[in-house]
């Protein structure tokens, strides 16, 4: 896999239940910009707030939409290992491209051996030669994290099966180290754009990207010309829409963000526990975007 694949918000009704339609459509604008796939119900779309059923339909609405399931890393994270099974044998059945799955994140402080197992139970629960797995590190927010073991481990099980690595630490150097562990077989990208080039210079392809929602183009660039005269200007667009995001709870505030850049105001709910940004945030959020100056056409 390469290319950049969106982490897709999810666009809210009135009600909280999924919006199809404004979906479908954010999903194809993004890869009409040229992004390889879209990523839907990861940490950026509120994944765990949404029930199996829902993500199964919403992942539906997006092939029938015209979305081909071969550009959909589908997030397959649950708390329980059955509706884990239930998510991954849908999107393998669908023709996906693969299925980003979180270790099991309710207890804490579970061996390594705990960790593969849960690996273990729903690969062999699916039993598709189809299914393709890329792990999902994310331990400030799961508290577990997957250490250099449990990924080998993991490969001299399914050699077959796993095709890379999100990690979501949000530190280089780990990162980095992972990229030189396991690259290749697997394809090590991160969640922190600013250490997607120093990952390109590794031989990272792609990533998974929440600030691609709203700057396509450019995530794509910090892959394609890492080495580029240009990184130094890009990165600095980016840390600049971070900094904007820090200032809030940064679910609320990318789809805050993403209601200002369309014009659509569903774009500001939330599922709880999250909670949308007030009147006050709002109007402080525009005034940044106003600021930051978003070019749709190059950027």
């Amino acid at each position: 896999m390469s290319g950049i694949w969106p982490a897709l918000m999810t666009p809210l009704r009135p009600d909280l239940s999924v919006d199809h339609a404004t979906f479908v459509g954010h999903a194809r604008d993004l890869i009409e910009a040229g992004c390889a796939g879209v990523t839907p119900f990861g940490t950026t779309g509120e994944g765990p707030s949404f029930s199996v059923q829902e993500r199964i339909d919403a992942v539906d609405a997006l092939v029938r939409g015209g979305v081909p399931a071969s550009r959909i890393l589908v997030a397959t994270g649950c708390a329980a290992l059955p509706d884990v099974v239930t998510l991954t044998r849908h999107a393998t059945d669908l023709g996906a491209a693969g299925c980003l799955m979180l270790p099991p994140f309710f207890f804490k402080g579970v061996p390594d051996a705990g960790i593969v197992d849960a690996y273990r139970w729903v690969i062999d629960q699916v039993a598709d030669p189809r299914l393709k797995v890329m792990l999902y590190q994310l331990p400030q927010v799961t508290g577990i994290a997957l250490g250099h073991d449990v990924i080998r481990t993991l490969l001299a099980l399914y050699p077959d099966t796993f095709i890379g690595l999100k990690d979501s630490l949000c530190q280089r150097e780990p990162s980095l180290a992972f990229a030189r562990a396991f690259m290749p077989p697997l394809q090590v990208w991160v969640g922190n754009e600013p250490d997607i080039p120093a990952l390109a210079a590794e031989g990272t392809r792609g990533a998974v990207s929440g600030i691609a929602n709203l700057m396509p183009r450019l995530v794509q660039r910090l892959v394609d010309d890492h080495a580029g005269a240009q990184t130094a200007g890009r990165l600095a667009r980016i840390q600049e829409l971070l900094t904007i995001l820090g200032g809030y709870n940064m679910t609320a505030a990318f789809k805050g963000l993403m209601a200002l850049k369309s014009g659509h105001e569903g774009w500001l709910r939330v599922r709880p526990p999250l909670v949308s940004l007030d009147a006050a945030e709002r109007k402080r959020l525009q005034a940044q975007w106003q600021a930051f100056g978003l070019d749709p056409a190059r950027e």
